[in-house]
């Protein structure tokens, strides 16, 4: 399948806007971008922020479980490594699996030198909990549910101190902007709604997920997959963008946006139920409700069709203390809907949570691209394979944040290139009363990627998916409007057009990827994505995924 998009989302004479110049700039501002930003300033650099909500509206903030770090004398590196590369199934980079392990108590240790405070024990020690996957008590958290909460506000506050950091909220990054094919600068919308360009050498993309192509998700309405529609229309190489994970338990109630219930209310004794009463997870793994979130959700889903049910319950009445007090937040949210978590059960069913797939980096966080990194979850590194196991992701944004950032600093040359001076994008012009229904297209892309490419698969939905896709994609690049919503319609056309010709090549169930037509799994390899033209790009998939095994993860 070949899908043919424009080089930029918008057309523009670069000579006519306002330019700023800096050393590097950074697409996001979680965990990940935060932290990024943060090492490249220590290195002398300056350094721009561009955000597109306010500085508090990220996958980072939202991030209730916690983070996952060896910190106990129970616990070994070892085990933490072989932890994530079972859960990752064979698509493991065992190099960056280490690396992001072994960096796991110095992460913990700058965030506590910020002024971050996790929960601890009466003797001083951290409270660690245990998640899905996780063989040991490893995960770092704060005030029970809010420990991306806490991350994010000292990010903030380093971010905010730091006199060679400028932060740009409500700005909505467009795209790179490349000459001889390295990047230039970043096209952007700024808050007050004009075009503007932010020259630097080094961009880094950590724009956060993608969960907004799904109807039912724990990401907030920013996640449309912006960075990775980004990069690969700049050149970069996409991999493995059919793994999307599904948080087993999102509270569920009609009319109201899906919240996410943390997988720390099953590490402390939660289970999941039936509209009959009945625990069905131990019947579906060994671990039961400690299983890997994809098993978890495939069994809940399959138990809501088993019982004709919108969803599962979870039951709270067994946790090892008061609920209330171990989770004030699930608490708080709860309550506001008339539930009492301590003896009502929660409604809650699976949502789109994490994008595993993204751009492909190397081992300090280099695209194909020169000069446009990725880190995050938006992009590849090598340390989720298959399926990411839960508290993670946040490690990740700190030690590979921290490398991608000092990365960038190093690499920032002084270079006499410029960029053509046009940016061009092909706009049609309809017969009268002929527009583009953006909202309409918006719905229908996201309940059709729930129904065809989510939880379970198979041939006949994902071929009938990509024709759905390519249809809207041709008519959204020739008819969109320029403005925010259509500019985010186009990527989340994009991902999903890689995503689902990944999930067509790959006919096996790896990871979160379940195929029902593919049960077993296959050689472990990895699919590429990648643009083959300069003025227009195009989403091509490598036949039966040749060329994309990894040694290191085989």
């Amino acid at each position: 399948m070949t899908i043919y998009c424009d080089r930029h989302l918008l057309e523009v004479d670069l000579r006519s806007i306002p330019a700023y110049r800096f050393d590097v700039v950074v697409v996001g501002g979680g965990v990940a971008g935060g932290n990024a930003a943060l090492h490249a300033a220590h290195a002398g650099k300056t350094v721009a922020i561009i955000s597109k909500a306010d500085s508090v509206t990220t996958n980072t903030n939202m991030a209730q479980g916690g983070m996952a770090a060896v910190m106990t004398d129970g616990d070994s590196f070892a085990s933490h490594i072989e932890d994530t590369i079972k859960v990752g199934s064979g698509l493991c980079d065992v190099a960056t699996v280490e690396r992001v392990v072994y960096g796991g108590p110095s992460a913990v240790e700058n965030l506590l030198a910020m002024g971050a405070t996790f929960d601890s024990l009466s003797d001083g020690t951290l409270d660690c909990s245990r998640e899905g996957g996780h063989k040991h008590a490893r995960v770092v958290h704060a005030n029970g549910d809010a420990t991306g909460r806490e991350i994010q506000r000292v990010i903030n506050a380093s971010l905010e101190a730091s006199d060679a950091i400028t932060i740009f909220t409500n700005t909505f990054a467009l795209d790179i902007v490349t000459a001889q094919g390295e990047a230039y600068g970043l096209l952007a919308r700024s808050s007050s709604g004009s075009i503007v360009l932010f020259t630097a050498g080094q961009i880094i993309l950590a724009t956060g997920g993608g969960g907004q192509l799904y109807r039912e998700t724990t990401n907030p309405t920013i996640a449309t997959a912006d960075g990775v529609a980004m990069g690969y229309r700049a050149g970069g190489t996409v991999r493995d963008m059919e793994f999307f994970q599904f948080h087993p338990t999102c509270l569920y109630i009609a009319g109201a946006a899906r919240v996410l219930i943390s997988e720390i209310v099953r590490g402390h004794g939660g289970v999941l139920r039936d509209r009959n009463g009945k625990r069905f997870m131990p019947e579906a793994h060994i671990d039961a409700e400690l299983a890997p979130r994809d098993v978890v959700s495939r069994a809940a889903f399959r138990q809501m069709i088993l019982t004709n049910d919108t969803n599962v319950y979870l039951d709270l009445s067994e946790v090892d203390s008061d609920p209330h007090v171990l989770f004030p937040g699930i608490s708080k949210m709860c309550n506001f809907f008339g539930i009492d978590i301590a003896k009502d059960p929660v409604p809650v069913r699976p949502g789109a949570h994490y994008m595993v797939g993204g751009l492909q980096v190397d081992e300090v966080g280099r695209t194909a691209t020169p000069g446009v990194w990725a880190v995050g979850e938006c992009a590849s590194s090598g340390l989720h394979g298959a399926n990411r196991m839960g508290s993670n992701s946040l490690l990740e944004g700190m030690v590979l944040g921290e490398i991608a950032g000092r990365g960038a600093a190093e690499s920032v040359v002084k270079r006499k290139r410029r960029p053509d001076r046009l940016l061009r994008r092909t706009i049609d012009h309809p017969p009268e009363g002929i527009h583009l229904g953006i909202s309409d297209l918006v719905y229908s892309l996201k309940s059709m990627m729930w129904r065809q490419m989510g939880l379970e698969r198979n041939e006949n939905d994902l071929l009938e998916a990509r024709e759905h896709i390519s249809f809207w994609f041709d008519a959204a690049r020739r008819l969109a409007p320029s403005e925010p919503r259509a500019w985010e319609l186009i990527n989340m056309l994009t991902v999903a057009s890689i995503a689902t010709e990944g999930a067509i090549q790959r006919k096996e169930s790896r990871g979160v990827h379940f195929r029902t037509d593919f049960l077993d799994v296959a050689a472990p390899e990895h699919s590429l994505m990648r643009p083959t033209m300069v003025d227009e790009c195009t989403i091509e998939a490598d036949a039966s995924l040749q060329s994309a095994i990894q040694e290191k993860s085989a």
